[in-house]
C-alpha cells in the first residue's frame, strides 16, 4: 500500500485541488470585540465591531436566537479617528449598587461605571396625551410620582453629584402631571444648574394658566418637533395635523422669553429630507436656542425597521451640510468627549443678519479637546479648555447663561463675527447637537460604561439611558412603579405623606453567554 496515499500526502485529488486554490481576504476589517445583547431574548453575548465600505457594523450571534447584523455608524474613518476625543471620565461622589452579576445587570451606578451623570432624567409619569407610533418610553396610563418620591430622587442626585448639572423632567408627557411645577421648584431649590422640561407642547399651546406658571419658574424646554409635513407627523406621532399646535406653543414660549431646544427624531425615508428646513426654522425662530437631532432608535414602541439601514450621526451631519446650502459643514461638528465620542456630536454658531458662523471656524476646537496629543497651547488654554468642555458636553443647555459665558471665554482666542458684542450672544447663538442612542440591535457594553445620561429612580439608583431602554430595566421599573400607584392614591385621598419605595432589579433569569 502506498504510504503517502494512506495518510493523504500526495495522491489524493482533493488535496491537490486545495493546493491550487488561493486564499482571499475578508470584505471587512475586524475592529474590536465587545459585549452586546440579543435583540430577541436580551441575553448578554459577544459582538464584533466590523468596518466595511467605510461604515461600522455590529455582528453577533445568540446561541438561542441566531445571528444578527446591524449598522452602527455611517463613517468608519471618523469612528476610528474620534478615539482621540475620549476624555477621562469623572467619578461620581457616591455609587448606587455593587458589582454582582456584571455589566449591564448591576446598573445603579456600579463601581465599574466610568462616568458620572451629566444629565439626570426623572420620568414623573407614564401617561401621555399622545399615542406616538415612535415612543421609546412606550407611554401609557400607569403611574404618577409623588412630590415625596421626586424630592428623594433629587436628593440622591445631589448626593452623587454635589451640584448636578442638568435634570430633565420627562414622561409620558410630564406637563400633564398636576405637580410638575412643584417638581421644577424642588429641583431649583436644590441648586441644580439647569432644569429642563421635556414636552410635546400640547398643554403649552392650550393652557394660559400653565404658561403663566412656566413663566414663573423659567425652565428650559426640550420640545418634540419632527418636521413640517403631515405625513411625518402621521407616521411618527399618529397625528398628521399637529404642526399648527406645535408652532403656536413655540410662539407662546417666545412671548415669555423661555429657551427651547427642539428635538427631531429622524427616521430614514420619513423625515430625513426635512433636516435642512428644521435647521433654517430654528435659526429664525426667537424661542429656539438649539436643536438635538436624534436618529430614531428602536426600543420601546417603534416602527418596523431594517437595522442595516438605520440613521446614524454621520448620515444626519451630511444631510445638514447638503440641505443648508453650506451654512453648516460636516467639519463644524465635534464629538462630545464626556461620553463615547461616537454617541454625540455638537456645534455652536453665531447668527447675525442672515450670516451663520459656526464656532469651530473661528477657533480651533481640537487644540483644547485633544486628550491624547495634549499639545501646548497659550497661557489662557486652561480657562478656554474648561469653557469648551462645558460647551462640548452632554450637560450643555442651549441658551443658558453658563453656555454664553463659556462662549465669551472661548472667544478670547478668536475673532467674533462683525458687530457681535458679548451681551448679544444670547440672541445670536444656536446649538446643534446630534445624539445617537443604542437599541437592542446596536447595544455596545463599552459605550454603556461611559454613558453620562441616567434615569433617576426611587431608592437612589441611576440607570444609563441605553441600558434602561434596551436591557430590561424599564419593564421591571414600570411594573413596580405601576404597582405602587394604589398606595399613592390612598395617600393623596387621606392627605398623608407618601413613603417612597425603592425600585429593585432582578436579572437572575437572564444568564450571560460565557
Amino acid at each position: 500500500m502506498d504510504t503517502k496515499q494512506t495518510i493523504g500526502l500526495g495522491r489524493d485529488p482533493g488535496v491537490d485541488d486545495i493546493a491550487d486554490r488561493h486564499r482571499v481576504d475578508s470584505d471587512y476589517v475586524f475592529h474590536e470585540l465587545t459585549r452586546s445583547i440579543c435583540p430577541d431574548c436580551r441575553r448578554v453575548i459577544d459582538a464584533k465591531i466590523l468596518l466595511r465600505d467605510n461604515k461600522v457594523y455590529m455582528s453577533k450571534r445568540c446561541p438561542r436566537c441566531g445571528p444578527f447584523m446591524s449598522l452602527v455608524y455611517g463613517d468608519a474613518e471618523a469612528y476610528v479617528s474620534f478615539a482621540r476625543y475620549n476624555k477621562p471620565g469623572t467619578i461620581p461622589l457616591a455609587r448606587g449598587t455593587q458589582i454582582e452579576r456584571g455589566c449591564p445587570h448591576d446598573c445603579g451606578l456600579c463601581p465599574e461605571h466610568e462616568q458620572h451623570a451629566c444629565l439626570g432624567i426623572i420620568e414623573v409619569n407614564s401617561a401621555c396625551d399622545m399615542e406616538c407610533p415612535l415612543c421609546f418610553a412606550d407611554a401609557e396610563h400607569g403611574f404618577a410620582l409623588t412630590l415625596e418620591e421626586v424630592e428623594q430622587m433629587l436628593d440622591d442626585y445631589v448626593r452623587t453629584e454635589g451640584r448636578p448639572e442638568v435634570v430633565q423632567f420627562s414622561g409620558g408627557e410630564p406637563t400633564i402631571h398636576p405637580r410638575i411645577i412643584d417638581f421644577i421648584r424642588a429641583a431649583q431649590a436644590r441648586d441644580i444648574r439647569f432644569v429642563m422640561l421635556n414636552t410635546n407642547g400640547k398643554r403649552i399651546a392650550r393652557d394660559d394658566r400653565f404658561l403663566e406658571q412656566l413663566n414663573d419658574v423659567q425652565p428650559s424646554l426640550y420640545f418634540q418637533f419632527d418636521g413640517f409635513e403631515r405625513e411625518t407627523y402621521r407616521t411618527l406621532r399618529g397625528e398628521p395635523d399637529i404642526l399648527e399646535e406645535k408652532l403656536q406653543a413655540l410662539d407662546r414660549l417666545a412671548d415669555i422669553g423661555l429657551n427651547v431646544t427642539i428635538v427631531p427624531a429622524i427616521e430614514r425615508g420619513v423625515n430625513d429630507h426635512e433636516i435642512g428646513r428644521i435647521v433654517e426654522f430654528a435659526i429664525e425662530h426667537p424661542a429656539i436656542r438649539g436643536i438635538t437631532f436624534q436618529p430614531a432608535f428602536h426600543a420601546g414602541r417603534h416602527l418596523p425597521h431594517d437595522p442595516m439601514r438605520r440613521m446614524t450621526i454621520p448620515d444626519i451631519v451630511r444631510l445638514i451640510e447638503a440641505q443648508t446650502g453650506g451654512k453648516f459643514a460636516a467639519s463644524d461638528f465635534v464629538p462630545v468627549p464626556c461620553c463615547f465620542p461616537t454617541c454625540n456630536a455638537v456645534t455652536y454658531a453665531f447668527v447675525e443678519g442672515g450670516r451663520v458662523t459656526p464656532l469651530p471656524r473661528i477657533i480651533n476646537v481640537n487644540d483644547y479637546l485633544d486628550y491624547v496629543t495634549n499639545r501646548v497651547v497659550p497661557d489662557f488654554s486652561h480657562e478656554i479648555r474648561t469653557a469648551l468642555e462645558g460647551l462640548w458636553s452632554s450637560s450643555s443647555v442651549a441658551g443658558s447663561e453658563a453656555s454664553l459665558r463659556q462662549v465669551a471665554i472661548s472667544c478670547q482666542a478668536c475673532e467674533l463675527p462683525d458687530n457681535l458684542a458679548i451681551d448679544n450672544i444670547a440672541k445670536s447663538m444656536i446649538m446643534i447637537m446630534l445624539q445617537d442612542f443604542m437599541d437592542p440591535w446596536t447595544f455596545n457594553q463599552k459605550n454603556l460604561m461611559k454613558c453620562c445620561k441616567e434615569f433617576l429612580l426611587p431608592g437612589g439608583k441611576q440607570i444609563p439611558f441605553c441600558a434602561y431602554n434596551s436591557v430590561g430595566y424599564r419593564e421591571q421599573a414600570r411594573r413596580q412603579l405601576n404597582a405602587m400607584e394604589p398606595e399613592r392614591r390612598r395617600a393623596r385621598r387621606q392627605g398623608r405623606t407618601y413613603e417612597p419605595k425603592p425600585v429593585v432589579f432582578d436579572f437572575s433569569d437572564q444568564a450571560a453567554v460565557k
